[in-house]
């Protein structure tokens, strides 16, 4: 017997969608609801979660009696009991492999009832190889990478048998964010590290979607350890915020020069906590520069327009950047692009500096 309502339960949901939107699928395998982006990932298990719509679908009795006897809390305490403090958990604004991952993770490996399951990421040492983009002529090449949290490392080799690696990446400076539009592959994960205050970039990526988010917990996992030790008295609370960051903004604008004479020229820009860097093309190993944000108290603000008299832009929606030392000029190809950036520039300059950023400022005053 087919009852052609939706079922009625009302539960509060864990979705990758906006909490307060109501989720229009269900799980009826699972007993779970779930938004439209999600019905989606739940598909590729289909052998463990099967999806309808709860408006479109009929629902047999059975089905409304089991969704009602489970839910999404009921569900959540069972399959993410034990989710590692370091795992990144991603939301609706998340690239498709991280959001595919975490669905698999949960329901269809189970890797969060059971610890042993996590081995792959939490164990503190992985080695293993990674197609990586070459600094030159930009060619993908088998890497081998080792990650070590004992000696708070990552580092790769540039041939399988190399005794010595290439570079060697401080676990404490590095970051990792999935790029798959920037990087032109779907499990795309650059890397960055800090090398003589100077941020380095590295894209790689793996087949293996699984193998990708393996690194990139694994790379959370060992950062948090070193944040442990380095900050004993720091509750998770605070610390997790540190393990990897997205970028605040990236995308292209006009830049012109310290003298404000020379023609604006288009750069990739990419807004990385309070780094600006701008490179010649998104895929470039170094930046051409950086600029240190600091914040308003310090007498760093940000100005729509740009001032009189000044020449040489094609782009019509200007910013300025007042610091201390000088003003930095950019020009946007849109009002919206304008409107952003600026958004994200007075995020950075509203936040009160930390204590180890004024380091960073200092170092950034003394570079050439």
């Amino acid at each position: 017997m087919q009852d052609s309502g939706p079922p009625r339960t009302r539960v509060t949901y864990s979705c990758f969608e906006d909490w307060r939107l109501d989720p229009e699928w269900a799980s009826y395998t699972l007993g779970v609801f779930v938004c439209h982006s999600c019905s989606g990932l739940h598909r590729n298990i289909a052998q463990i979660s099967k999806v309808k719509s709860l408006l479109l679908d009929p629902w047999s009795s059975s089905e409304l009696e089991f969704i009602d006897s489970v839910g999404n809390n009921a569900a959540k305490a069972k399959y993410e009991k034990l989710v590692p403090a370091f795992f990144y958990q991603p939301t609706y604004k998340d690239c498709l492999l991280l959001r595919d991952q975490w669905i698999r993770a949960k329901y269809e490996r189970k890797e969060f009832m059971c610890v042993e399951r996590q081995e792959a990421y939490s164990s503190g040492y992985r080695e293993g190889f990674l197609w990586k983009r070459g600094r030159d002529n930009g060619q993908y090449l088998s890497r081998k990478f080792i990650l070590s949290e004992r000696e708070g490392v990552l580092k790769y080799f540039n041939k399988h048998d190399a005794r010595e690696p290439k570079a060697i990446m401080k676990i404490d400076s590095v970051n990792a964010t999935f790029q798959p539009a920037k990087i032109g592959t779907p499990h795309g994960l650059q890397i960055t590290y800090l090398k003589d205050n100077s941020t380095r970039n590295i894209f790689v990526y793996h087949e293996d979607g699984k193998e990708m988010v393996d690194w990139f917990n694994g790379i959370r996992a060992a950062k948090l350890h070193y944040l442990q030790v380095a900050f004993p008295v720091s509750p998770n609370s605070e610390l997790l915020p540190k393990l990897t960051r997205n970028y605040l903004m990236e995308g292209y604008m006009e830049k012109t020069g310290p003298k404000h004479t020379e023609g604006f020229k288009k750069r990739w820009f990419t807004m990385d906590d309070r780094r600006l860097m701008y490179f010649k093309d998104p895929l470039d190993a170094y930046a051409r520069g950086e600029v240190f944000i600091g914040n308003k108290e310090n007498s760093y603000t940000v100005l729509p327009g740009l001032p009189p008299n000044i020449q040489g832009y094609h782009w019509q929606f200007g910013i300025t950047i007042v610091t201390p030392d000088r003003k930095f000029l950019f020009a946007c190809e849109t009002e919206q692009d304008q409107k952003d950036w600026i958004t994200a520039f007075q995020i950075v300059i509203n936040r009160p500096m930390l204590p180890q950023e004024y380091s960073v400022e200092a170092l950034f005053k003394r570079k050439p």
